[in-house]
C-alpha cells in the first residue's frame, strides 16, 4: 500500500476535524443560544466530511484490489501458477528430453498426462 503525504492526511481529515473542534469552542464559549447552534452545525458537518472521505478511501482501495487480482488472473493464465505460489508448488511440466521441471505449464509434451500437477515429489513416477 502507498504512503500517503502527511499534506494529504491533513486536507482530509484535518478540515473535518477543525469543524469539530470549532463547534465545541463556540459550545464552550457561548453556551447559550448561538453556542449550541454551532456547536451541532461544527460537529455536524466536520463529521460527515470525515465520514465521506473514509467511505471514498474505503471505496478506492476495493478497486484497487480489484485490479491486483485481475493481474493475478492475467499471471495465472500465462504461466499456470499464482504468482505467490511458492517454487516448490508450482505445477511441473516436460521438456523436450521428456524430464519433468517446474515451469509455465504451457507447453506440456504428449504423454505427459501421467504427471501430477499438484508439484508434490511424492507423486513423482519413479525412473
Amino acid at each position: 500500500m502507498d504512503k500517503t503525504p502527511r499534506s494529504l492526511l491533513v486536507l482530509r481529515y484535518g478540515i473535518g476535524g477543525a469543524m469539530v473542534l470549532a463547534g465545541i469552542v463556540l459550545l464552550i464559549t457561548n453556551s447559550g443560544g448561538f453556542g449550541v447552534d454551532g456547536f451541532a452545525l461544527g460537529v455536524g458537518g466536520g463529521l460527515s466530511l470525515i465520514m465521506l472521505n473514509f467511505l471514498y478511501r474505503l471505496g478506492v482501495s476495493g478497486d484497487r484490489e480489484r485490479a491486483q487480482e485481475e493481474e493475478a488472473r492475467t499471471y495465472l493464465e500465462r504461466h499456470g501458477y499464482w504468482p505467490d505460489e511458492a517454487a516448490d508448488r508450482r505445477p511441473l511440466v516436460v521438456r523436450s528430453s521428456g524430464r519433468p521441471r517446474l515451469g509455465s505449464g504451457r507447453s506440456l509434451a504428449a504423454g505427459a498426462s501421467d504427471i501430477p500437477r499438484s508439484g508434490s515429489s511424492e507423486d513423482l513416477p519413479s525412473t
